[in-house]
């Protein structure tokens, strides 16, 4: 693939533009992965490190705007000072050409979107394992004064994991790009919000001031979604979903798949609560309870075997089979090793 030169000041960023094969900042852009409303992510390679990168590009028109700018750079060295395992790393950020531009750690794999596309409603103990990971990262980030925003299954990687006992491994992505800073530069306005429809909390939608809690929303709708195969406000519009996200309550887990505990109702009923107050204060809290109240629900369906027995019901323990009879002996009306 021939390789030419840096982009040149406002090239347009998408599928068209004419970026594969050439050189953004020391990256030679590769395969288009991911797109959004302000950004399109790359598969790159750094030429200076020798290693695979995703390179996000943001819309030529957010460089124009110097608030903007100075905001993408504060939050960006924000972002990369993070350390922790289930956050996207970000290896730099900046301008060259016109272009804003993110290069982070390439995840192989896919995202959650994709993963309940294919299998729809998680099972339970799957969702757990994703959310606490998520939830970890959301935490770390508020602890640095970070709110996401966006909080979505487009923006969580699952990858595959170490062993049997955490067969993946997650992670949160998109914060590099600040939220925050388009709804102070014109590139929002009055009555518009920045985030997803189907995972916004209500004080985003209306405006007002938002802390981590707002994350905490976002992730009760994630974790509905994994648990039931739909969001929790599915309507025939836009205007309905928001009217439903400021004013409508979630309908209960249990209700809308069969088989879950409605312990789990509370907590995501208090996880979705309209008022942030009246939430979660973080999102691992959120997800502990969560866990709990799910699997207080399987022992329930599922009770343990009589611990006296030596782990079998109670009555007199199974016929080995044929060809096990050798190693055992026959006391009485019991058998044993």
């Amino acid at each position: 693939m021939p390789v030419d030169t840096d982009a040149s000041a406002g090239l347009p960023v998408g599928r068209d533009s004419g970026l594969l094969g050439r050189q953004v900042a020391g990256y030679l852009v590769q395969d288009e992965i991911g797109r959004g409303g302000m950004a399109v992510v790359y598969r790159a390679h750094d030429l200076n490190l020798d290693r695979t990168v995703a390179l996000k590009l943001l819309a030529p028109e957010l460089a124009r705007d110097d608030t903007f700018r100075r905001r993408f750079a504060h939050e960006s060295r924000v972002a990369a000072a993070i350390d922790h395992p289930h956050i996207v790393p970000v290896f730099e950020a900046g301008e060259t050409e016109g272009l804003l531009y993110i290069a982070m750690r390439y995840v192989p794999g896919q995202d959650l979107r994709a993963l309940e596309d294919r299998e729809g409603a998680l099972d339970p103990r799957t969702a757990g394992r994703i959310a606490i990971q998520v939830a970890s990262a959301l935490d770390a980030a508020h602890a640095h004064d970070l709110v996401h925003r966006d909080v979505k299954p487009g923006n969580i990687l699952v990858a595959e994991g170490t062993d049997r006992d955490h067969p993946e491994h997650v992670y949160l992505t998109d914060f590099g790009l600040t939220k925050k800073s388009l709804s102070l530069t014109g590139f929002t306005t009055v009555g518009q919000f920045v985030g997803t429809l189907d995972y916004v909390a209500p004080e985003q939608i209306s405006g007002k001031p938002v802390d981590g809690r707002c994350d905490v929303y976002s992730l009760g709708c994630v974790v509905f979604e994994m648990l039931t195969g739909a969001v929790p406000f599915r309507r025939d519009d836009d205007i309905a979903v928001l009217w439903a996200q400021q004013y409508d309550p979630p309908p209960p887990l249990s209700e809308v798949r069969a088989g879950l505990p409605e312990a789990a109702d509370e907590v995501l009923a208090k996880a979705l609560a309209k008022a942030p107050e009246e939430r979660y204060r973080t999102c691992l809290e959120f997800v502990v309870e969560l866990r709990a109240a799910l699997e207080r629900g399987t022992r329930a369906k599922n009770p343990p075997r009589d611990t006296d027995t030596g782990g079998w019901p109670q009555g007199a323990p199974p016929e080995p089979p044929r060809w096990a009879r050798p190693v055992f002996r026959r006391i009485g009306d019991e058998a044993e090793w």
